[in-house]
């Protein structure tokens, strides 16, 4: 009798439980035969993980900041994925996306409410009131799940007044680890680089105040945000060296952080940006610069 106990325990537990799902095949174009396609990398160690290490040691943190390259499928795909996996592995408390702003929260919380009564509104495009600047194309089917969830799903940006007023009057930004002189310096480099050279160097101090204080907010939102708290964000965002964390730490939350990169192959993340990286596939290469010198 006791071993027959034994056996509808064990089973009832594997009925409760699954293995971590393979994750979602390459979808953009490029680097499908890369050497670095599908690796995971521990970036301390050096140590090659696979999916489901990966899941197990981020469902042990209290906020995981995933940074993403905005126009890649695969980054969506696998933030699907990643969702849907650490659910599996213990309860969600929120999920935040850099993607809605502070004024589109009502309208989020509204088209909740009607998926969990069972009336989804005909567009959620519409209902959203979903930014076009954001590829609905790429963030629809990522965002119906998190919609369809019995968690939060929490704006994580600045809203567009907000930015125009931090432009023409910078606030003072509190906390020594944002406010290092290396940090802001690379953030003034980078600012540059991604302008292509072409902004003018009156309007830098405008643009890192708007950049750091779009960390501070999404920071400020993650440690507010029920735990076990996931945020999705680009890439350069997340960084542990120049982005978010930097301002977990000045708000008193160093500790409990994780940071994975989606990076394309070929793309390494700087030394100390993240804890994981995780190479896709990557898009056809274009020069953006070339295309804004032309304008």
């Amino acid at each position: 009798m006791r071993i027959l106990l034994l056996c509808c325990v064990a089973l009832l537990a594997g009925c409760q439980s699954r293995g971590v799902l393979p994750p979602p095949a390459p979808i953009a174009p490029e680097g499908r035969y890369h050497a670095e396609l599908g690796q995971i990398v521990d970036l301390a160690s050096g140590e090659r993980i696979t999916p489901a290490q990966l899941v197990e040691r981020l469902a042990k943190a209290p906020r995981v900041l995933v940074g993403e390259q905005h126009d890649n499928p695969d980054h969506h795909a696998l933030q699907l994925w990643l969702s849907r996996e650490l659910a599996a592995q213990r309860p969600q408390g929120s999920v935040l996306m850099e993607m809605i702003n502070p004024n589109q929260q009502a309208r989020v919380e509204e088209v909740q409410a009607q998926l969990r009564a069972g009336q989804p509104p005909a567009d959620a495009f519409t209902a959203l009131a979903w930014q076009p600047g954001w590829d609905w194309g790429l963030y629809g089917a990522l965002v119906h799940y998190q919609l369809r969830q019995p968690y939060p799903l929490l704006a994580a940006n600045l809203d567009r007044a907000e930015i125009m007023q931090i432009y023409q009057a910078r606030p003072t930004l509190q906390g020594s680890a944002s406010t290092a002189p290396a940090v802001q310096e690379k953030l003034q480099e980078d600012i540059r680089e991604s302008h292509c050279g072409l902004l003018p160097d009156s309007q830098i101090p405008a643009m890192l105040a708007v950049q750091q204080q779009r960390d501070r907010r999404m920071a400020e939102r993650l440690v507010a945000a029920p735990q076990p708290a996931l945020l999705l964000a680009g890439a350069f965002h997340v960084r542990k060296d120049l982005g978010v964390p930097l301002h977990l730490a000045d708000l008193g939350a160093r500790e409990g952080n994780l940071v994975l990169i989606l990076a394309e192959v070929g793309k390494q993340p700087a030394a100390g940006s993240a804890d994981y990286v995780w190479y896709t596939a990557a898009n056809v290469s274009e020069d953006y610069c070339a295309k804004l010198r032309k304008r």
